[in-house]
């Protein structure tokens, strides 16, 4: 194998890390609510709850090469990769503080910044790479610049930003000798071959991906445009394609971690499973046909209904009704609601029973044809119901074995997105971690199959509402259960834009003797949802779970009045937006203008509940 070699110009940071804590009687509150760190000196002092340092800038660029078996070196910084590690003898470093508070992150730095330091190398390399982190003045640049003029069959490659001078003569200079130039900034002088990376894309040969950034891991924006970079960058003098450039650069930053990227073996093995899901295209938008669907189903505005109901919970419903449980009556009921005029106002996605998907609605057409004409898309239940653990009463979901062909089967009736629940009893011994890892692991296996047949995955990892435990047990489970969730998720490789998260909202159990507040679940919702559940996540539906009709209604308002989230959120309701039209109904065609008006009624209300009270 070729080896290949890079020089690279730009300082190596300290970036020490301060996570603060969240105690409010810290924070000075403006007229706009704004939260301001009290740093006065008197008794009281603001905590950390933790403190690190990781080496940044330059550091990182190095690392991506090492990564990829790139022999590369910092110009006049004796510096090294090594085992995973940055090994460093230079003290003249910069030391950067970053402050994180939730998904925030404010920088401290020095206000004198040190100029970059350059002298020629002893040997000749075939890249030079002016990182993201280079502070250049005229002097350093005039002396790359008369090397570059001496070796003219080195490649440059630039990396400018918001601090590059980019009006000055001598980075003109730089930009029109670059073979391969990289910018988070709109560049005043365009170049054949730039690589553009913005908050939401990356841009490069026609070509957009879309990516997003994991603050969780503390990945600052910094670092990841970094990271991206010199993805881009080690991967073209690979050889690699443009596309797969891109998809190293996507697979790179959002599976990196603070002084930890992949390996070139490690990100090709990733990529090899986005390939077939991720659809390239010239001038096109390129994001995966699953994320474009995602985006339809979290439309502002609208909701999903739940119309899955297995046999045995439908059967549930009749019984008590005295409805004859029939497959007739069964395609009378769902055709009453997706029969329900204008219907298309409030619902973005409908997720169906298997009997359903593969019956006619009064038109003759199959309920999926029917729903997507009216702008509807249709969704499927493709679990198979709960079972218990051996010796325990805990479950698990099964309906795995065939899930790969019934997807494959679903997405040819033009099924597009699809929902697997795993179910949750809170009491003093339960959930166990071994019942929550392993319903995760199905769920993310799941996860990954719907994405390998184009279909979005609905993730339902639920807390079961009939129980007797408080509101912060519920905050503390919950939690627990989403960190596992989006654990075995990234573990399969799972594209979160491209997936759903239906969860339960937090509140104290049905049995529980003091019942929530929608204000007390409001805040404690949206604290959960915050603090786990990652922002690139497509977006967050609710289920009523047991809840009252006008109880699920005012949670939601109240989880509302709490955004705006990184996500969109809305609602995913089955017997919360039924249950009103199936008293009216009762089994008979004569009431059902009247049952479908309270169905309306439920969708309007729950929609305007998506929208904030002030």
């Amino acid at each position: 194998m070729l080896m290949h070699n890079i020089l690279i110009i730009g300082n190596v940071t300290k970036d020490v890390y301060l996570r603060m804590d969240n105690r409010l009687n810290e924070f000075e509150v403006d007229q706009n609510k704004v939260s301001w760190l009290d740093i006065s000196f008197n008794n009281s002092s603001h905590h950390f709850y933790s403190r690190f340092s990781v080496y940044g800038g330059a550091s990182i660029s190095l690392e991506v090469f090492s990564r990829f078996g790139i022999d590369a070196q910092i110009a006049s910084t004796p510096a090294s990769f090594l085992d995973g590690q940055f090994i460093t003898k230079d003290t003249d470093t910069d030391y950067r503080y970053i402050l994180c508070k939730d998904d925030d992150a404010a920088y401290l730095a020095p206000s004198t910044k040190r100029d970059s330091k350059w002298e020629e190398p002893e040997e000749k390399p075939e890249w030079i790479y002016i990182d993201r982190s280079a502070r250049l003045n005229p002097q350093i640049s005039e002396k790359i610049l008369a090397y570059l003029n001496a070796n003219p069959d080195i490649k440059l490659a630039l990396f400018t930003t918001d601090h590059t001078n980019q009006n000055a003569n001598y980075v003109q200079k730089l930009i029109q000798r670059a073979n391969f130039l990289i910018s988070d900034v709109r560049l005043n002088n365009p170049h054949k071959n730039v690589a553009n990376i913005t908050p939401k894309h990356i841009y490069w040969s026609q070509r957009r991906i879309s990516w997003s950034l994991e603050k969780r891991d503390l990945i600052t924006r910094l670092s990841a445009h970094q990271t991206i970079g010199a993805t881009l960058l080690a991967a073209t003098i690979l050889g690699r394609k443009p596309e797969d450039a891109l998809l190293l650069a996507y697979a790179n930053v959002v599976n990196s971690k603070l002084g930890n990227t992949s390996n070139l073996q490690t990100l090709e093995q990733r990529i090899l499973g986005e390939q077939h899901r991720i659809e390239y295209k010239q001038k096109g938008n390129m994001s995966p046909e699953i994320v474009k669907t995602t985006q339809q189903l979290m439309t502002p505005g609208k909701g999903i209904l739940a119309a899955d109901e297995s046999g045995g919970s439908i059967h549930k419903k009749f019984e008590k009704m005295n409805i004859p449980d029939t497959e007739q009556f069964r395609r009378e009921y769902r055709n009453l609601f997706f029969t329900t005029p204008t219907i298309e106002k409030y619902v973005s996605g409908i997720i169906l029973f298997d009997e359903t998907a593969r019956q006619k609605a009064d038109n003759g057409k199959d309920f999926v044809t029917f729903l997507r004409e009216k702008g509807i898309i249709a969704g499927i239940k493709v679990d198979k119901g709960l079972v218990n653990f051996d010796n325990t009463e805990e479950k698990w979901t099964q309906g795995l074995d065939d899930l790969p062909q019934r997807l494959a089967e679903y997405y040819k009736m033009g099924a597009r997105f699809a929902k697997w629940r795993a179910a949750f009893e809170l009491t003093a011994t339960t959930p166990s971690d071994m019942a929550i890892k392993r319903n995760c692991e199905i769920l993310a296996q799941y996860a990954i199959d719907c994405q390998d047949a184009n279909i979005v995955p609905i993730v339902e990892p639920e807390l079961v509402y009939d129980g007797d435990y408080t509101i912060e047990q519920n905050i503390e489970t919950t939690g627990k259960i989403l960190d596992q969730l989006f654990a075995e998720l990234k573990a399969k490789d799972v594209l979160l834009q491209g997936c759903i998260l239906k969860v339960n909202m937090v509140l104290a159990g049905k049995k529980q003797e003091h019942q929530s507040t929608p204000e007390e679940v409001g805040r404690a919702t949206a604290e959960v949802l915050r603090t786990h559940v990652p922002s690139a996540l497509g977006g967050v539906v609710f289920l009523s779970g047991g809840q009252t009709v006008q109880q699920a209604t005012d949670n939601l308002q109240a989880v509302t009045n709490n955004g705006p989230f990184p996500w969109q959120v809305t609602f995913s309701y089955a017997r919360a937006l039924q249950e009103p039209a199936l008293v009216v109904w009762h089994g008979d065609s004569r009431f059902s203008d009247i049952a479908r008006e309270a169905f309306r009624q439920r969708l309007i209300a729950n929609t305007n509940a998506l929208h904030k009270n002030n």
